[in-house]
């Protein structure tokens, strides 16, 4: 069973997805810059789902809640169900026309939300779009710029919600490399277009779980047999 602790706005036009699993250390971080938009609160909500986490997650999310009416909603699992199964209850229990997803452990510029939806508000013919980010580690030192289009990374990328429904959302079997997964069945249909505005953070950390090499390729190796080898395009 799960909890559902719901405290947000009622038709917000986007919904911010943050699935935390034993991120005590970043998800303030996140979620500060998350409520500190240039978009209104009235037009966005941030759904949070703490996947069974077991350390002190699960109060620094609380932190973040309003007595009264909040920005934010939290789903809570009971036990770890996995990054993709925690996606997707959050975007089915959205209502909204964006989704976004951004890391728990990730966080982005002020203007990032305002940006991405007057992007997609001015441009009826734009499926998804994604920004460009910059590499930060630990200390939030800056170790680079990374191009959303040569070298993507599965958060960042303002999608409309009907797109996402309609491929049918994260597959659960995944794990890892969920995002290449969904994007290979996204771009069989709808484009994601470039936002040459680095507004995401991207933390690299030795709790990424792109350094779990082992994990990695065993589920490359399930993307290429669900796929074909054009899925690791």
């Amino acid at each position: 069973m799960t909890d559902i602790i719901i405290k947000a706005k009622r038709n917000p036009k986007v919904s911010v997805i943050v699935a935390a699993y034993n991120q005590e250390r970043f998800i303030g971080r996140c979620l500060r810059s998350l409520l500190h938009q240039t978009l209104s609160h009235d037009d966005y909500e941030i759904i949070v789902v703490d996947d069974g986490s077991i350390d002190s997650t699960s109060f620094a999310i609380n932190l973040f809640l309003d007595p009264g009416e909040s920005v934010v909603k939290v789903i809570t699992n009971k036990k770890n169900l996995g990054l993709p199964a925690s996606l997707n209850k959050a975007i089915i229990s959205s209502n909204s026309e964006y989704i976004v997803r951004v890391d728990s452990d990730d966080f982005v510029n002020t203007n990032f939300l305002n940006i991405l939806c007057l992007y997609l508000d001015s441009n009826a013919d734009a499926d998804a779009v994604a920004c460009d980010y910059l590499l930060l580690d630990d200390t939030e030192a800056v170790l680079g710029r990374g191009d959303c289009a040569k070298d993507p990374i599965a958060c960042g990328i303002m999608f409309r919600r009907k797109h996402l429904m309609e491929i049918g959302l994260y597959d659960e079997d995944f794990r890892c490399q969920e995002d290449r997964e969904l994007r290979f069945r996204f771009d069989k249909k709808y484009k994601i277009k470039r936002l040459e505005l680095p507004l995401y953070r991207y933390r690299r950390h030795q709790s990424n779980i792109t350094n779990d090499s082992k994990q990695m390729e065993r589920y490359k190796q399930f993307l290429i047999e669900k796929h074909g080898k054009k899925g690791l395009n």
